[in-house]
């Protein structure tokens, strides 16, 4: 970009900003916009002044038409993070970022950043350089249901003209704390710079970028989110705990890159492919 976006205009709302990752994401954001709408089904205990809470679950498509009237951005950071019952994937993780498109379309919002995941291509090998065109290898219910989400973003900006970023979050917990980590940790700090990013940039369509810090990232091509501007902040292993866990040690979460979502049920040997 040529010249510094305005991101103190800017009126937002976030689905899932209750949860882990959207509340770290809202701490970063609170001082940079103008305001910020979160929606959840709890109410948060540090609302910011320029916070407000709706409370709502994504299946209540009017509340989040409602809430989504006048902000120029709506960031989806809500769903269930891990596997879990089909019925449930589907209801909550397809279904519900469904809504979350349909509402932001009924209220004309022109931007959504989609909090998606590296489980969406986690059954590539880990000597295999993935880029957001790849073909998707959900290495479970959890990162086909990411799938579909991407999909959906896809589909609301042919049909609708709703520009998304599809963030494919590696790790965004506190600190990395697995070896695994090292390589797919985010930052809140980056994560916002993603976001931001998403929200102004004149090129963002449907853009699949991967949201991973400094020092990680050798699985993935990242070069999209680097052409529009995307410069890492935090460098992963200074975050790191000072001892590291391996999450699975089995030949299949090594071999994989979804690790241990990937080696969950996996039968038979290793296929690459």
């Amino acid at each position: 970009m040529t010249e510094t976006p305005a991101y103190e205009t800017l009126k937002l709302a976030i689905v899932g900003g209750s949860g882990r990752v959207g509340t770290a994401l809202r701490k970063k954001l609170v001082p940079l916009v103008h305001s910020i709408v979160v929606l959840g089904r709890s109410r948060p205990e540090d609302l910011a002044a320029n916070e407000t809470f709706v409370e709502a679950d994504m299946s209540e498509v009017d509340t989040m038409r409602a809430a989504f009237e006048g902000v120029d951005g709506v960031i989806h950071m809500a769903g269930i993070p891990k596997e879990a019952p089909l019925e449930d994937i589907v209801q909550v993780n397809v279904i519900g970022t469904n809504n979350v498109y349909e509402a932001a379309r009924l209220a004309g919002v022109p931007r959504v950043i989609l909090g998606s995941s590296n489980h969406a291509i986690g059954y590539y090998p880990t000597d295999t350089v993935v880029s957001g065109t790849s073909q998707m290898r959900p290495d479970g219910l959890y990162g086909l249901s990411k799938c579909w989400t991407e999909l959906v973003a896809g589909l609301y900006y042919d049909k609708y003209g709703v520009r998304s970023l599809i963030i494919r979050i590696g790790n965004a917990g506190k600190q990395p704390k697995t070896v695994r980590s090292l390589e797919v940790w985010v930052s809140p700090a980056d994560l916002c710079q993603l976001t931001l990013i998403g929200l102004t940039h004149p090129d963002v369509d449907a853009t699949t970028v991967f949201g991973v810090s400094a020092g990680g990232g050798s699985w993935w091509d990242n070069s999209v989110a680097t052409k529009l501007g995307y410069v890492p902040s935090d460098v992963i292993a200074d975050h790191a705990a000072p001892e590291l866990s391996v999450e699975d040690e089995s030949e299949a979460a090594t071999f994989y890159q979804g690790g241990r979502f990937a080696a969950a049920g996996h039968v038979g040997g290793l296929r690459k492919r």
